[in-house]
Parts: C-alpha cells; sequence; structure tokens
C-alpha cells in the first residue's frame, strides 16, 4: 500500500550519543524520568476515548497516555502560552493591536509509525489545557496532487514521496495559518477513495494551535530562495522507531485493513481484501520494499535532526525515550 500520509543528518547525532566534543544537540530523558514530569496531573481521557482515538496496530493505552502524552501535552502548552506572551509583548513593543497567531506544531515519521494517532491523541489533550481550548488537526494528505495528476506526471508509483504534494499550497496553508488570516483552507483527503475529494475543504479559522502531521512536513526547501514548510512550525515532533519495527507494523496494518476498510466495496484497496494471509503478506511487504523504505530512509528519516522533540518507540510501539532540542 502506497504512502498517502504516505542531505544527511548533522554530526551531532538525533540519538543522542555524544559527537567528539562529548555534546548533543538534545536532552535524553528516559520514560521513566519523563512520566514523572506530569506526576499529579490528572488523568484528562477515559478509555472509552482512548479506543478511539488509536490507531489500527497501535498499543495506545491510559499508561501511554499519562506516562508519555500528557507530560507531551504539558511541555506543548508551555511552548504555546510562552509563544503567545511574545507575540503579545512584541505587539506592545511595535504599538500595533495584539496579533498572536496560532501555534503550529508538526508531527512527522514514517507510514505505520503511529504518528496519526498521536497527533489526534495531541489535539485532544491540548484541548483540555486553559490557555489551549481551540485545536485544530489538519494532516497533509490532503495535499498530495490528485490521483489524475499524479497519473499524468508519472508519479502514481511515488505517492507520498516529496515530489508528490502540492508543496505551495501547503505552504501557502500555513503561511495564511502564521500570518492572522481569518481563515485558512486545506484540501480534504478521503482515504476510503485514495484521492483527493474535489471542492471538499478543511477550514481552520484562528484556532489556539494548528496540528499539522504527515510524512514530510519537516522537508527542507527545494531551493534557498523558497521557503521551506518546517520554517512556519513553533514545534515539531518526529516519531521514530527500528525500521524493521516499522515494516512489521506495516505488514501487520494492511492486516488488518484488509479485514476492515479493505473490504468495503467503495475502497480503493478493495481489490486487496480477498487475498489469503501469505498473499497480503507478500503484497504489504512489496508496498513497502518498492515505495515506503526507500522513502523513508531518502527522504523522512534525514529529516529527524530537524525535529523539537524526538519520540523514539520500541518492538513493542510504545514510547521508550525522549529527546528534547536544546534552547
Amino acid at each position: 500500500m502506497p504512502a498517502d500520509d504516505t542531505t544527511p543528518a548533522p554530526t551531532a547525532s538525533v540519538s543522542g550519543s555524544a559527537a567528539t566534543d562529548g555534546f548533543s544537540l538534545y536532552r535524553e530523558i528516559d520514560r521513566g524520568d519523563w512520566s514523572r514530569l506530569a506526576s499529579g496531573t490528572p488523568q484528562p481521557l477515559t478509555e472509552t476515548e482512548i479506543v478511539q482515538i488509536r490507531g489500527i496496530g497501535d498499543m495506545l493505552d491510559l499508561a501511554e497516555v499519562r506516562e508519555v502524552y500528557l507530560p507531551l501535552s504539558r511541555l506543548l502548552s508551555l511552548y504555546a502560552n510562552a509563544t503567545k506572551r511574545l507575540g503579545a509583548d512584541t505587539s506592545t513593543f511595535l504599538g500595533e493591536p495584539d496579533t498572536t497567531t496560532p501555534f503550529v506544531v508538526a508531527v512527522a515519521g514514517s507510514v505505520a509509525v503511529g504518528k496519526s494517532t498521536i497527533a489526534r491523541l495531541l489535539r485532544e489533550l491540548m484541548s483540555r489545557w486553559p490557555g489551549t481550548p481551540r485545536v485544530e488537526l489538519v494532516t497533509t494528505d490532503g495535499f498530495l496532487y490528485p490521483n489524475a495528476e499524479l497519473e499524468r506526471r508519472g508519479l502514481m508509483a511515488r505517492k507520498g514521496f516529496p515530489e508528490s504534494y502540492d508543496r505551495r499550497a501547503l505552504v501557502s496553508f500555513l503561511t495564511d495559518v502564521k500570518s492572522g488570516a481569518p481563515e485558512a483552507r486545506a484540501p480534504f483527503y478521503s482515504h476510503m477513495r485514495y484521492d483527493i475529494v474535489p471542492d471538499a475543504h478543511v477550514t481552520v479559522r484562528r484556532p489556539d494551535v494548528v496540528i499539522v502531521e504527515g510524512l514530510n512536513v519537516l522537508q527542507p526547501s527545494p531551493s534557498p530562495s523558497d521557503i521551506a514548510v518546517s520554517e512556519l512550525f513553533d514545534f515539531s515532533i518526529y516519531v521514530d522507531a527500528e525500521t524493521d519495527h516499522i515494516a512489521s507494523w506495516f505488514v501487520d496494518r494492511f492486516l488488518a485493513l484488509r479485514r476492515s476498510a479493505f473490504a468495503n466495496p467503495s475502497s480503493f484497496f478493495n481489490v486487496f481484501s480477498h487475498l489469503s494471509d501469505g498473499e497480503a503478506v507478500q503484497t504489504a511487504m512489496g508496498f513497502w520494499n518498492d515505495i515506503n523504505l526507500p522513502n523513508l530512509e531518502e527522504n523522512v528519516l534525514p529529516t529527524k535532526h530537524q525535529a523539537t522533540l524526538v519520540l523514539e518507540k520500541g518492538a513493542t510501539h510504545t514510547v521508550e525515550r525522549v529527546l528534547l532540542r536544546k534552547l
């Protein structure tokens, strides 16, 4: 299944291993220490709500929310409020009305690593904090070129690669958001149809926070004169895991979808619903090896060092360590 959500790193490794001078760009925080950062903070979500947020194959539960994502949402709240205060102070300094714009968070990572679940979860958690009650979520799937245009450009087999996205439209949308436009509109993507839905849009109207989730949100600009999408984020998260683990999760998700969403006659992938288990595994691995793995290695993984924070997942799909960039 092709990806539809589908410049080497610097010497200072994002993994947190020491460079030759003993310094790193990131603080390394193991799960136990990280979980204590939200000690005493009430759990705002019920188990039923977590099940509704959880994606196929994710191991999200009450403990994971409490120990990993509650501290993260609190940190994001601190960043958002500090950014809002800075905006207000700058307006005061310039003698202008306060024109504070939405705080924009990026969530990046491979296909099947769980970034969509994390983005949905952060939307729910951040909306519970007093300073950020209005939170919107936009996925970059909506900025994929329509299938007809991908076919015209010979890019259908590279859906999810950077060149399959309308980068200018994404930059324009985020520029509207960050410039304080009353309304910003993003195209709507249907996973059932595996295509853009004509004349359908996701509209955001100056919320407190906009979360942008997608494969290539931390990509550099194609030329020095162009704005990089990543320049328009206030905070960015990269969801990381060993490649072999992600491949296994991708296959498991494909098998689960074959029994659920693919079974819908309207699904673009209905053709795969009748495969045997062996055929389904072989098909999924073909998609992984031919499309998703090359995209991960060539385009997604090299942007990890751009992130403000890295969530490192283990084989069980749970977060084991957090890397936070030093200010």
